[in-house]
């Protein structure tokens, strides 16, 4: 009587563990990592904001084509952690007032829009394992729950970074549309100053760019002077 040939182990077990590892939620977090280093080493390498600041081609210098062109650029640049406010100057001295702000607020909407499929996507699954601080869970229940409102505060408000309030909303279980639809609203005011500035820094004595650098500055202090009222107010706590 012959003997049952033993079933063979299947083949697939080291590719399966292999798979598992590599698309694991620490894996992936990693590989978020990696992708913004190496996007920030290759801003301070390649200086792109100095490209789109003064080296911009004179052919691409007006028209439809080059403000899209120029809006993916600032889209990218802003991933790269490249400055929203020198990017703003730059779509302002490009393009001028309506152009400049159609190309601002698109390249902000697109930055923000890559951040945040990033972060859901490579590091969500990893971080939210570490929410157990009062207020890392205070925020996240904030953004959860209210993500629109909570991030057109978020956009409102100039101390706030632009790299952080992406993950931050990436991280949350905030939706992505809300997050878009609040990230163009509440970028407006302030890339619409900014936009103003650079449009108008060859006349820097008319009433619009004083105007603007006016709400830049004031925006400017009133961040400052919340951010210092509440780490008092944390400390205290």
């Amino acid at each position: 009587m012959l003997d049952p040939v033993p079933a063979a182990r299947p083949a697939t077990g080291l590719a399966v563990r292999c798979t598992r590892a590599l698309l694991s939620p620490w894996s992936r977090f990693s590989l978020l990592v990696a992708v913004l280093l190496g996007a920030a080493a290759t801003m301070l390498l390649l200086e792109p904001q100095r490209l789109l600041a003064g080296g911009w081609p004179a052919r691409l210098s007006g028209g439809a084509v080059a403000v899209l062109l120029f809006g993916v650029a600032y889209g990218v640049c802003t991933v790269a952690f490249v400055p929203r406010p020198l990017l703003n100057l730059a779509a302002g001295a490009l393009f001028g007032t309506q152009a400049g702000l159609a190309a601002a607020l698109a390249g902000t909407v697109l930055g923000a829009g890559i951040s945040f499929g990033l972060g859901r996507v490579l590091g969500q699954d990893a971080l939210r394992t570490l929410l157990r601080g009062r207020w890392l869970k205070a925020a996240d229940g904030q953004l959860s729950r209210h993500g629109f409102r909570s991030m057109l505060a978020l956009r409102l408000f100039p101390g706030v970074p632009f790299a952080a309030a992406n993950y931050c909303a990436a991280v949350s279980r905030m939706g992505y549309p809300p997050f878009l639809v609040a990230t163009g609203l509440g970028s407006i005011p302030n890339t619409a100053a900014y936009v103003v500035a650079g449009s108008e820094a060859t006349s820097p004595t008319s009433p619009a760019f004083l105007a603007a650098m006016g709400f830049i500055v004031l925006t400017g202090i009133g961040a400052a002077v919340v951010a210092w009222r509440k780490r008092h107010r944390l400390a205290a706590e």
